[in-house]
Formats: C-alpha cells, structure tokens, sequence
C-alpha cells in the first residue's frame, strides 16, 4: 500500500490512529489536523510510530524557534537576498503542484554570504517552504483533493567552482537538513536540467544530507529535458525559457516577474570583506624552505580543493603532478599544473580548485625559499572532492625542504 489517505494496510491505518493519539496534545498548534498531514510524518519514519512522533513534536519546537506561522507576514529578508538569491514559483504541473524554480548559474554565493547572514539564508528558505505550504492548500482548496507536494526544477547552466565554495556549501546542506527534518514528503519530484560536467562532484557534497527517498526523487534529465517537462507540465504552465508558453505580460519568456535570476551582489551589499574560515592543519615552513603536500587522486573528475592563509606575510604557492607518491622531487622535476606565484594570503585568505583530468600524484607546494628572514606559518584545509558516492577525501603526505 502506499501509505496514502485511500491506500493504506491495516498496519498503517492503525500506526495512523496511534500516532494521533500520542500527538493529541500538540494537533491543535499543528499547521494542520488531516490525515493527510499525519500521514507524511509516517511517511518519512517508515511507519514507525515512535519516531514519526518525535520528527513531529521537533518540528513543532522548530515552528515556535523560526516563529514560521507568521513569517510570510511578518518577516523580510535582507534586500541582498530579495534582489540576488534565485528562485520562485511559476505554475503548476499537471496534478495541480505548484512549480519552483532554482536557477543556480547566475547566483554569486561568496557575495550573497558576505552580504547577509547564514541565519537570514536559512530563514529566507523557511518562508519559501511556508508559502509553498500554503499555495499547496489553495490548490486544495481550489482543485478539491489534496494538494501538499511541489515539483522543482533545478536549471544548472553554468554551476562552476565558485558555487562550491565551502562555506557556501554548508549553508545549503543545513538548508537540506532543515527542509528533510521539517518538511517530510513535500517533494513529489526534482528535475534537475542543464547539468555540466562538474554536476556529479557538486551532487556528491550534499547527496548524503538527503533521505533516500528523496534521492529517488530527484530526475537528471540529459539534452531532452524539455521534452520530459512537457510530459508532467502543461505549455501554458511552463515559462517559454524552458519549452513552453508562458511568459510575463511585458511578453518576457523567463517569468521575471514571478522566478529570481540572482546575479552578481554589488560590493556595496558587503557587511564584511571575508569570512572566518576555520582551517583543519597548521604547518610552520622555515626560511628558504618549501613544503610539499601529497595527494593521490585516483578518479579522473576529480576535484582538488584548497584554501589557507598565513600571518604576518606571503607566501608563494602551486600545483604539481608527479607519477610516484612519497618521492621527494624538486618543482623543476614536476609537471606544474597550477602556475607559482606568490599571494598576500596574510590579508585576503587564498581558495582555489582544479579539476584532476586525470589520476596522479598531485602536490600542492608552499614556497617560503624567496624568504632569507623569515618562517611562515600556514593555515590550510584541502579537500578532493570525487564524482562518485565518496566522501570527500582529506588524507596527504607532507614533505619539507630547504633551498628548494
């Protein structure tokens, strides 16, 4: 059975009366009393009635903390966040959802995150989910059946590097967190369109913030994605940017009005000029030495992620690849990949990526031998980010010299 209001077995009939029960204290503040919305808490615990009451009774404690009753009515966000975070809803599909849309290329995450606060992002994602919830009701209300699930859209044309930029990356991931712990079995369907080639890398750093069945819900539709669209939403429902035929009155294919484009956050948005980073290693480099770290990247796809800073002073740095892992090899006996130079990551921390086209032995080289006076001290986190279902690896040999 499907565990839906008309289709249920005895066993989840019954784990829906016992579950009302337990909760009867709390119904009453709940956003709703249906069985309908029982229903998806059960959904979300397998039927397991002690834990779908527990999900349920944190999320109540969530709806006091966010004060998400009145923030569709009672709170903004920053006007960085209104004018440059992207999305919107625009239409429905063909059982009445409503559609949202998430145009990722455009969005400049470091300059929204030097602009606006984690926690200003979070709730402007918590007032989304509520006024998706309550369009949800009027299709209710409006088709007569129930409507409680929306259909998303996900335009990745020109998602690069810049988008995984760390702390970008764990903001989103506490949004999924919240949107899994808060909003059990409010996605029917994902379709994600226009994936480049780094797709799989970005996936794999937030896959695992996402349940399982949510991950069967999420569609990654290849150079026919407007064909697949058009099989689950009306031409008159979908913008004509996307194979439809709907546009704003003004005659505008991409639905301004209604989906947000982001783009790029002027500098005059900026609270702060960089965040505070918190680095995973620390390594002194004495005067006229180099240090060398090691990192065996095996998938091609691959991608090399780091970022560090120094005090007081610069320091040079660049990207080698050599064949054989723990030999020592001076710059000149390597191939260099990322060119040397010297940064003044004392002021301004310095982060950078490179895809691995293909497998080695890739050294990242910090380079004080310019410096006859002074040691350097190094703050750093790297990271190899795989196209598959690895975690990202951390794990490096270091190698120090002198006069090299």
């Amino acid at each position: 059975m499907s565990g839906y209001v008309g289709n249920l077995s005895a066993k989840q009939a019954e784990a829906l009366e016992q579950l009302r029960e337990k909760v009867k204290d709390i119904l009453p503040q709940c956003p709703s009393q249906s069985d309908h919305f029982l229903l998806r808490w059960l959904r979300a615990r397998n039927f397991n009635v002690q834990k779908a009451e527990t999900m349920l009774r944190k999320h109540m404690e969530f709806r006091k903390h966010t004060n998400a009753d009145t923030i569709t009515t009672e709170w903004k966000p920053p006007e960085v966040i209104e004018k440059h975070l992207s999305g919107g809803m625009c239409g429905y599909d063909q059982e009445g959802s409503p559609i949202w849309y998430d145009v990722i290329g455009p969005v400049d995450p470091k300059g929204l995150m030097l602009s606006a606060s984690k926690q200003d992002f979070i709730k402007s994602k918590i007032r989304d989910c509520e006024m998706l919830q309550k369009e949800c009701d009027l299709q209710s209300e409006r088709l007569g059946r129930n409507i409680d699930s929306i259909t998303m859209i996900y335009d990745l044309e020109g998602l690069g590097m810049r988008h995984l930029w760390k702390p970008a990356i764990d903001t989103y991931t506490e949004v999924l967190t919240m949107f899994e712990d808060n909003y059990p079995e409010g996605l029917k369907r994902l379709f994600v369109i226009k994936a480049p080639k780094i797709f799989p890398v970005a996936y794999n750093l937030v896959k695992h913030f996402l349940s399982e069945n949510t991950q069967r819900k999420i569609f990654v539709l290849g150079a026919n994605w407007k064909e697949v669209l058009q099989r689950h939403i009306d031409p008159e429902q979908l913008p004509a940017v996307y194979g439809g035929k709907l546009t704003d009155p003004d005659g505008d294919p991409r639905c301004r009005t209604r989906i947000k484009y982001g783009g790029q956050v002027p500098r005059s948005y900026y609270v702060r000029e960089s965040m505070n980073v918190k680095y995973e290693n620390v390594v002194s480099i004495s005067r006229g030495s180099s240090h060398q770290l090691e990192y065996e990247v095996l998938l091609p796809g691959s991608v090399l992620r780091w970022q560090f800073s120094t005090e007081e002073a610069d320091i040079g740095f660049g990207v080698f690849v050599k064949a054989r892992l723990g030999e020592w090899q001076r710059a000149a006996q390597m191939k260099e990949v990322v060119h040397s130079d010297r940064y003044n990551s004392h002021l301004v921390p310095e982060m950078g990526s490179l895809t691995c086209t293909e497998p080695g032995v890739y050294v990242l080289r910090f380079d004080n031998t310019y410096s006859f006076i002074r040691s350097k001290t190094i703050s750093f986190t790297v990271e190899i980010l795989h196209p598959n279902n690895q975690s990202p690896s951390k794990n490096s040999s270091s190698i120090e010299a002198s006069g090299q």
